[in-house]
């Protein structure tokens, strides 16, 4: 008799000990909400310019992969003495892609149901690509124009960047989270209700992207001067900011 109390004892303190434990879970899991404002804030800061990275491709065909190579590198290193010429640094100068490749000819499937023939490697291209970081933006144009005329013949990218933006970037922050405080303190104030700390931040950056150019444009300029306008960089940072409700 004892034993059995002392089972049926036993029995109802698991029982009570699993329901404790499955309403734990189940508050963790589904936590009671709180009162809460979430705004965003954008913020933007405007720079001129202090630096430009153009990417300039020299790209060179023939029927074999050697001379082809050859072709190429001979232009490539024209390329390059007449950047350092330009009084371009080596440490601004880095190849930023290289790569040779056969040009296949497939030829059209026969009607009659004949055997096709093989693709054919009629020659091969090889594509070298530099990275160039110009210090002094007012030689941008003029370096163009002297990488063209020495055998560049495939456009890229150019940017107007700035060396170091951290200062830029984090005035754009001010800003972003002065717009995110203003609106949530409107949102509360319009609401009737107080408005408590702050919870939780996310931010993203945005910077300014490259500009591309096409092969036809570096063909004409070839013959024409190369005007280059840099304008500003506009530095834009995105805050998500949430915020608690006093009551």
């Amino acid at each position: 008799m004892v034993k059995r109390k002392r089972a049926l004892t036993g029995a109802v303190a698991g029982a009570a000990f699993a329901g404790l434990l499955a309403a734990n879970q189940a508050l963790a899991q589904d936590p009671e909400p709180f009162p809460k404002i979430i705004v965003s804030g954008e913020g933007v800061e405007t720079v001129a310019p202090d630096m430009a990275v153009l990417t300039l491709s020299v790209v060179r065909e023939a029927e074999t992969a050697r001379a082809a190579l050859d072709a190429n590198t001979e232009a490539m290193a024209a390329v390059l003495q007449s950047m350092k010429d330009e009084g371009i640094d080596d440490r601004d100068l880095r190849t930023s892609n290289f790569s040779i490749e056969p040009r296949i000819i497939y030829p059209k499937s026969r009607s009659n149901g004949g055997t096709n023939e093989p693709p054919r490697i009629v020659g091969y291209t090889v594509r070298n690509s530099l990275t160039v970081r110009i210090r002094d933006l007012g030689r941008v144009g003029a370096i163009l124009d002297t990488s063209v005329s020495l055998g560049v013949n495939q456009g890229g990218h150019i940017s107007f960047t700035n060396e170091d933006p951290s200062a830029a970037l984090a005035q754009a922050r001010v800003k972003a989270m002065e717009a995110a405080i203003a609106k949530a303190r409107l949102l509360a104030e319009t609401a009737g209700v107080d408005l408590g700390k702050v919870i939780e931040i996310n931010e993203s950056a945005r910077r300014p992207g490259p500009v591309a150019f096409a092969r036809a444009d570096m063909a004409a300029m070839e013959s024409a001067p190369v005007p280059v306008a840099q304008g500003e960089n506009a530095y834009t940072v995105t805050v998500s900011v949430t915020f608690g409700i006093d009551q």
